[in-house]
């Protein structure tokens, strides 16, 4: 499958993952591989956190106004973070209240707003989002979601609300945000895992959750972390000090024998889950490498868009044969 058809079969992409298995990561991957692929993308970060800027090299957080991250030929990424009170601000703005919008945003009016209506936050945003989408600001738009447990909720609320709302603009953004999130040609929802089993099990259960309650569109499934088992890591080792002429004691070959031994078993117990998830959620999977790095800053970005580039060519094929 071409890179740039695969990230405009819908306008935005939804990054959703339990906390811990590198959805932000994957969020930026998929930004720079998009972005590489001569497409125009904006990547928008909603919790304040560093890691979605350090990964094209930016220092902090994003901001509410938009930061070039990467340019190319015919392509490039933005980024920027939305937060309920920027949305409040702006739809005030938009209906004539401008004025008086900061005042009140900074005198508490959101956390009023969001105790009175349980879900208005995370419309707020979706509804931001929205707009960027129709207002067509990008080929593709790349939400770093929540983690899963609110991923659930955030994606959820919309529909709750339009339940809850019998008139008004309330109604009216939850609609809006509900036939967005329902439009298969305008959003997916990409959920990433570990291949382990808690990461794993909390995947199935979110994707028929989404499924079920919020209606959307599931993408591939991204497998993180992938660890292709070793072939005779402890022979070649050994084999490469006698060919220098350096014989090893038995114990550091017993060591290297026991170091490969230990990760084959992690590899095995690591395919078997990929394969209930593969049998439990029958959708196909895209695998990102293990990178032995610290953090995650461009050059390792390069090279997991470039696996993610692969992935995605072989995609058809893979999903053919499944």
């Amino acid at each position: 499958m071409d890179v740039a058809s695969f990230c405009t079969e819908s306008r935005v992409l939804v990054v959703a993952g339990k906390g811990g298995v590198g959805k932000t990561t994957v969020a930026a991957t998929f930004a720079r591989m998009a972005g590489e692929a001569g497409l125009s993308v904006l990547v928008v970060e909603l919790e304040g956190r560093p890691g979605l800027g350090a990964a094209f090299g930016q220092p902090g957080p994003l901001g509410y106004d938009e930061t070039t991250l990467l340019t190319t030929t015919h392509g490039g990424v933005r980024g920027r973070r939305i937060t309920p009170d920027d949305a409040l601000l702006e739809y005030l703005a938009d209906h004539g209240l401008q004025r008086v919008s900061r005042r009140l945003v900074s005198s508490g009016l959101v956390d009023v707003v969001a105790t009175a209506i349980p879900g208005i936050r995370d419309v707020l945003v979706l509804g931001k989002i929205k707009q960027l989408e129709r207002d067509r600001v990008a080929d593709l738009i790349v939400v770093d979601a929540p983690a899963t447990g609110h991923a659930v909720t955030f994606l959820t609320s919309a529909a709750g609300l339009l339940d809850a709302a019998r008139s008004g603009p309330v109604r009216a953004q939850a609609a809006d945000v509900v036939e967005l999130l329902r439009d298969p040609a305008r959003c997916r929802v990409l959920l990433v895992t570990l291949p382990e089993e808690m990461p794993v099990s909390e995947t199935v259960e979110a994707a028929y959750l989404l499924e079920d309650r919020a209606g959307v569109q599931l993408g591939p499934v991204v497998v993180n972390g992938w660890d292709e088992p070793p072939s005779g890591l402890a022979t070649a080792a050994a084999q490469a000090a006698e060919a220098a002429g350096v014989v090893l004691p038995a114990d550091e070959e017993a060591a290297l024998e026991a170091a490969r031994a230990f990760r084959l078993r992690r590899c095995e117990l690591a395919r078997a889950q990929v394969e209930v998830l593969a049998r439990e959620l029958p959708l196909p999977q895209l695998r990102l490498p293990v990178l032995e790095a610290p953090s995650i800053g461009p050059d390792q970005l390069e090279r997991l868009a470039g696996a993610l580039a692969e992935g995605v060519a072989a995609l058809s094929a893979q999903w053919g044969a499944a």
